[in-house]
């Protein structure tokens, strides 16, 4: 069922995933920076108390219900998401499903809900 690729094709199916976002999640990406890794680090899967293999991706930043504040300043620093290449190619059998995860994770990520996901599908 697993479908891998070399570390540059996913980093080109990130971008395609993210070029190809419904225009309602958009929004959201604006002052994102997306690396990608093999996997999670131990320190974050013991944060999360999951395994190694269930971590798809990590936001790292300030929350969007955060955000705002003085006169919708920006934040000066991007927010991040990681995105755990070998997990995500685990639960993925083409080059389609892995855009359609990708966004899935992304989409999650910076912090929309079930119902907003479930919207996505």
């Amino acid at each position: 069922m697993a479908h891998r690729t070399s570390r540059e094709r996913f980093e080109e199916l990130v971008d395609r995933a993210v070029e190809t976002l419904p225009e309602e999640y958009t929004r959201y990406f604006g002052n994102i920076t997306i690396i990608v890794e093999d996997y999670p680090g131990a320190e974050d899967t013991k944060r999360f108390g999951k395994g190694r293999g269930l971590l798809l991706g990590l936001f790292s930043g300030v929350p969007y219900p955060r955000k705002g504040g003085f006169f919708e300043i920006p934040y000066p620093l991007p927010d991040k998401i990681t995105l755990f290449q070998k997990n995500i190619e685990a639960i993925c059998s083409s080059e389609d499903e892995l855009i359609e995860q990708i966004q899935k994770t992304l989409v999650h990520e910076v912090g929309l809900s079930e119902r907003d996901l479930s919207k996505y599908e």
